[in-house]
């Protein structure tokens, strides 16, 4: 019998962790949401650029996460806001309180998707780069870029 594979539809990227911060590790990771978010979030209406992760008294939070109010929602307010929970297995919520002490690292979302009927929150152990490191980045994929051009024109030609 064939193993059925879930079908991921991405929601929100945050293009600017991977040149902020040099990205150590990931996981995949659950999220405790109330009332309408779901249905904002279907709508594309959430922001995760400046989100951080958090781990306090043995629980994972990410905060500073935007989502709209759903523009067909009821009356009842929920902070945009607020500081959600995050749903990680004890060994990786241990792993991370050691990461996240550690100096120079945190936590930080890097995308956002649906697997299947399930929001999951892809996020990443990172340390911050360097301007220096930023600048030898943009070089490499100036670099890149100059010769997929080339590789282009010769095939035209």
């Amino acid at each position: 019998m064939e193993k059925k594979t879930l079908a991921e539809k991405i929601v929100a990227t945050n293009r600017r962790a991977r040149h902020e911060y040099h990205i150590l590790e990931s996981f995949e990771c659950g999220l405790v949401l109330h009332g309408y978010e779901v249905k904002s979030i279907r709508e594309g209406r959430i922001n995760i650029q400046d989100a951080y992760g958090t781990v306090r008294e043995d629980e994972a939070f990410i905060e500073n996460m935007h989502i709209s109010p759903y523009s067909h929602g009821d009356l009842r307010v929920i902070d945009p806001l607020r500081t959600r929970k995050l749903l990680l297995k004890r060994k990786e919520i241990d792993y991370l309180l050691g990461k996240t002490r550690e100096r120079g690292l945190t936590l930080v979302p890097l995308k956002l998707y649906f697997k299947g009927p399930r929001l999951k929150l892809e996020v990443g152990v990172a340390r911050g780069k360097k301007l220096y490191d930023k600048r030898e980045d943009m070089a490499e994929r100036d670099a890149r870029r100059d010769i997929e051009r080339a590789v282009r024109g010769k095939r035209k030609a």
